[in-house]
């Protein structure tokens, strides 16, 4: 059975950084949103050490705000910096997309 974590791995951080360009969030609903869009596996476990390097690299910034539901929650929005890698990793994503396609279609 193919390892489907490798891939993931390498998938994540480009998508965290999409959910939270597209609104400022905190990390349960992004991990409810990546579950919504097929990543079954991932937990919190595994968004919340991300979010830790993406803030330590500047490319997120965290503030903590009053919830509707109980204890402040650290909502998180990009940086600059975290505009232009989500950027770069949008081309890289659909340049290593269209090119595993055309291998998955060639028949030889």
């Amino acid at each position: 059975m193919y390892d489907r974590s490798q891939l993931m791995r390498g998938t994540l951080e480009g998508c965290i950084l999409h959910i939270i360009g597209t609104e400022t969030t905190y990390g349960y609903n992004i991990v409810t949103r990546l579950q919504q869009f097929g990543f079954t596996e991932v937990r919190e476990g595994t968004i919340y050490p991300l979010l830790v390097r993406l803030e330590k690299k500047k490319l997120i910034v965290g503030r903590y705000q009053a919830s509707p539901l109980g204890p402040q929650r650290k909502y998180y929005s990009l940086t600059p910096q975290g505009q232009a890698l989500l950027g770069d990793f949008i081309a890289c994503w659909r340049d290593h997309e269209r090119s595993v396609n055309n291998t998955l279609e060639w028949r030889g």
